[in-house]
């Protein structure tokens, strides 16, 4: 009796001490003999190794009022009361066999937790694949997409975890690219923050124009767009994958009106401000308050990302908001000054660039 009172108090201790990750608990998810051995399926081996995989890509969840679709907890049952997971059931009774299959998929699908994760979400959590390829063919559309309380899809969740191939079947089971999470951030956002080039390699495969246009123009939530964060990130690889794809070279971020130029004159890489400019991004582009890239470089003192902009046609007389050129930002600066020529030369008290005598 006293070992029981132990083993008691043990757990109440446990549970009191408990902190709601907002990814690894989850209600009980049915009673059904058939399904719990499936669900056990989705322990990790090492509790520890999901846990510091997850903790670089999700915080602290917040509770919401938010519904992402259609689908709820009330009508899921009725989207696939026929649906199954093929060779999830084997009985010698074919009505048997019916009869346990519809009952595991409904438990399947009215299965969310307090954090708004379905059985698929914490599928992918635990990187469970197999499991989740099965969900992933049972499940509709809509069931995909459902977003839980950080707004994630399966779709996220499968990015932030560096899970391709979970990525390429959710893909083309119709799986929605627009989806924005908390951060307003869609799934190809994700794998440019992340630097998941395999998924974003994925995600922009064999997608229409009509289709993949709205997702390279999508804004986050900071009115950043993927090209913005694959350049501040230093995704190269990335980089060059949505130029390819047609992403907008000048599109400005919202707060200040950064080009993925300004960002990458900023962050001083001499390689993504050589690809944008091979690429044709505008070399004079100014942002809110009238700075162009040149007057960025120069005011960081950068000669050699000043150079490249001199070398690409940077129009060296704009002034900005403060009537500042590019040159009263050189702050003496020999090697930046080498670029003005005549910089001596003023009229009326500016400068002279190229001046003929």
């Amino acid at each position: 009796m006293a070992s029981g009172d132990e083993e008691k108090a043990k757990v109440d201790l446990l549970e009191d001490n408990r902190i709601d990750s907002g990814i690894d608990s989850f209600k009980s998810l049915s009673k059904d003999e058939h399904y719990s051995k499936s669900v056990q399926e989705l322990s990790p081996p090492e509790d520890g190794e999901v846990k510091d995989k997850l903790d670089s890509v999700t915080e602290e969840r917040h509770d919401s009022a938010y519904i992402s679709s259609s689908i709820t907890v009330d009508n899921i049952t009725d989207i696939l009361k026929t649906c199954s997971i093929p060779g999830s059931q084997d009985t010698e009774s074919a009505e048997t066999s019916d009869h346990n299959e519809q009952e595991v998929n409904l438990n399947l699908l009215t299965t969310i937790t307090d954090d708004g994760d379905t059985i698929l979400h914490l599928a992918i959590i635990h990187e469970a694949v197999e499991f989740a390829d099965r969900l992933i063919e049972l499940f509709p559309k809509e069931v995909l997409d459902l977003q839980n309380n950080l707004y994630q899809t399966a779709l996220h969740l499968a990015t932030y975890l560096d899970l391709p191939a979970v990525v390429r079947r959710l893909l083309d089971k119709g799986a929605g690219l627009v989806l924005q999470d908390h951060d307003g951030n869609t799934p190809l956002h994700v794998a440019c923050e992340q630097g998941r080039g395999e998924c974003g390699s994925e995600m922009t495969r064999d997608i229409p124009p009509s289709q993949l246009t709205p997702v390279l123009e999508a804004q986050n939530w900071r009115g950043v767009t993927c090209l913005h964060l694959a350049t501040l990130h230093k995704r190269h690889r990335l980089m060059k994958l949505l130029i390819k794809k047609g992403a907008n070279l000048n599109v400005q971020e919202g707060t200040s009106g950064k080009t993925p130029l300004h960002m990458a004159v900023e962050l001083h890489d001499v390689l993504a401000v050589t690809m944008l400019l091979n690429k044709g991004a505008n070399v004079d582009a100014a942002m809110f308050n009238g700075c162009t890239p040149l007057h960025l470089a120069v005011g960081r003192q950068d000669a050699t990302i000043a150079n490249l902009l001199c070398q690409s046609g940077a129009d060296q007389m704009i002034r900005n908001m403060e009537d500042e050129t590019a040159l009263d930002l050189a702050d003496g600066n020999d090697d930046i000054l080498a670029l003005f020529p005549f910089d001596d030369i003023q009229i009326s008290g500016r400068s002279v660039v190229g001046v003929n005598f």
